[in-house]
């Protein structure tokens, strides 16, 4: 009979454990599942805006190329390539170039924001110099997010949801962000990154001087 009762009290225990990691399992689950959807509605929010962001710069590419016709300059080292799956795209102007790139959104990621909840977001990452030149020989994420950190000009950070504004940030302004409607944002970010990369210029190098704004 003892050992029939310690069966007993061995299944009831079990269940129990069992019980408690359902539980335990089933909230983390549906933590992850929230997460995963507001990355699939963002990544879809993020594609999208990059997409009109491509048509932007070719229409920046063509206003830059009859601002220029017009001075007598030539208008050859002045264009626009992006790739099949237009999830990178490089623009030259004159010595200027120029890359914006979604390749940097491997899993659900919040945008840690100082004082407010953080925001999870897909990522548009502007980056001064050719994209395809800056990843050669780049074999780990780690690596290339290294990389791209480096050269990063500024992100726009696309919500889940559309009536949420995407939130612009400058590299060099770091905490500071700015608030772009899913209207206008991949227009703005598209002429603010080139605002903030033709407006300023390069040194001649003399140890740590690299470039200004003017």
């Amino acid at each position: 009979m003892s050992k029939g009762y310690e069966n007993f009290n061995n299944s009831e225990t079990s269940f129990r454990k069992s019980t408690l990691i359902q539980e335990r399992i089933g909230l983390v689950s549906t933590h992850m599942y929230k997460q995963f959807l507001e990355y699939q509605h963002a990544t879809l929010n993020t594609t999208e805006i990059f997409a009109e962001m491509i048509e932007n710069l070719k229409a920046t590419a063509d206003s830059m190329k009859q601002s220029f016709a017009s001075r007598g300059i030539t208008a050859e080292n002045i264009f626009v390539e992006y790739d099949k799956d237009k999830s990178v795209v490089v623009a030259n102007i004159l010595w200027h170039t120029i890359s914006f790139t979604t390749r940097c959104n491997y899993e659900p990621q919040a945008l840690f924001r100082e004082g407010n909840s953080p925001m999870f977001s897909g990522r548009i990452m502007a980056i001064n110099g050719n994209y395809n030149e800056l990843m050669e020989g780049a074999k780990t994420r780690n690596e290339m997010m290294e990389r791209l950190l480096d050269k990063e000009v500024a992100s726009l950070f696309v919500p889940a949801d559309k009536a949420q504004n995407s939130i612009f940030k400058i590299r060099h302004l770091s905490n500071r962000e700015f608030f772009l409607n899913s209207s206008d944002a991949s227009r703005e970010f598209v002429l603010k990154v080139i605002e903030t990369i033709c407006g300023g210029g390069v040194y001649h190098e003399e140890g740590s001087r690299k470039s200004f704004n003017i």
